[in-house]
């Protein structure tokens, strides 16, 4: 067995959507990630991948690929047991770069694990090996996300996101969504859209309505956190922080403050390290815990899932982002049957490596 670093590829790949998706922030039509080979002195090979986005976090991609090639190779002939003070360095050095950092933490991850015969899943926990995540509706008119959810339904998604962008836009669309979907369950994202008063009204009209919201994410300025607390006090439904949340510190002042009751972990904003610290935070304060994406393929959400699927403490679960895409990575550590994602074991995983 080798556990040295002897050397680390980094690859640019762009993926194309089935068709474009907004938010209250912008568009994509297409995605571009940076991958990772992470290669042992043995030949054992760990993959990560980093998915930037100016809108979410404010990584430039091509920042994130210079301090990728640039900067991993300090790593090199460095043994990925000690993978803690690895990761304790890559805080450092990838600080303003968190999808980087997640992408070089997780192959170092892979790479260690690989080296067992097992995976990163096992590692954070085992705890479940099948997990349910929901799917996306982005803005749209409303015909056609409505039209939209009924065919998400039909894939056997039971849970829908939908993505909104204002007072009027949400109280039009989201009840006739759950008109046409049988009121399933959903959850209502702003992406920061809305004023906290605003985001009390659309709550109270919404319950009052009767529609199955089971949270309602970020909707408020990511830095209003007296916002994010005026609305949780108010409204009826559960309130989550996406935007507000990054690293540990975060997680920290907003459990202390009390302004919300759900914290949204996405990897790409966090990396592995501050990931795993906010867990351990929102289960000290009693704060439910969703998992989200950015623009990964299936390389990158399998990170996620590994991580989610792995530690089990995740109510909710918004892993679609190769769902939305019309091509894809080769390589993935899960089968998805309609909603469900099994996790792959280590033979399984080799297989689809190149």
């Amino acid at each position: 067995m080798g556990f040295e670093i002897r050397r680390i590829e980094i690859e640019r790949k762009t993926y194309k959507l089935v068709k474009t998706f907004r938010i209250s922030l912008g568009a994509m039509s297409e995605s571009t990630v940076i991958q990772i080979r992470l290669i042992l002195n043995g030949g054992t090979v760990g993959l990560g991948e980093a998915s930037p986005s100016f809108k979410i976090s404010g990584e430039y991609l091509n920042s994130v690929e210079t301090a990728l090639r640039e900067l991993s190779q300090e790593f090199i002939g460095e043994d990925v047991r000690n993978y803690r003070v690895l990761f304790d360095r890559i805080d450092e050095m990838f600080r303003t770069f968190p999808s980087a950092k997640s992408a070089l933490q997780y192959a170092i991850l892979d790479a260690l694990t690989a080296e067992y015969g097992l995976t990163p899943f096992e590692f954070f926990g085992g705890a479940k090996r099948k997990i349910v995540s929901d799917k996306t509706v982005g803005i749209d008119d409303v015909n056609t996300m409505v039209e939209d959810a009924k065919n998400i339904k039909g894939e056997g998604f039971r849970t829908i996101k939908i993505k909104i962008d204002s007072v009027d836009f949400a109280l039009d669309v989201v009840p006739k969504i759950a008109d046409a979907t049988g009121n399933i369950g959903y959850i209502v994202d702003a992406n920061q859209a809305l004023k906290p008063k605003e985001a009390v009204e659309v709550a109270e009209k919404l319950h009052s309505l009767g529609v199955n919201v089971l949270v309602l994410e970020q909707p408020v300025f990511k830095h209003d956190y007296d916002g994010l607390r005026f609305v949780r006090e108010r409204s009826p439904f559960p309130v989550a922080a996406d935007e507000s949340l990054y690293t540990r510190y975060d997680a920290f002042k907003l459990a202390r403050d009390g302004c919300v009751d759900v914290f949204n972990i996405k990897l790409m904003k966090s990396g592995l390290s501050d990931g795993m610290a906010i867990v351990e935070i929102a289960r000290s304060a009693g704060i439910t815990l969703m998992i989200g994406c950015m623009g990964e393929s299936s390389l990158g959400i399998t990170q996620s899932i590994d991580f989610a699927a792995g530690l089990g403490y995740f109510t909710y679960l918004d892993l679609d982002c190769p769902f939305l895409h019309a091509e894809d990575s080769k390589y993935r550590g899960y089968i998805r049957d309609g909603d469900e994602l099994t996790v792959l074991d280590r033979e399984e995983r080799e297989k689809l490596k190149d």
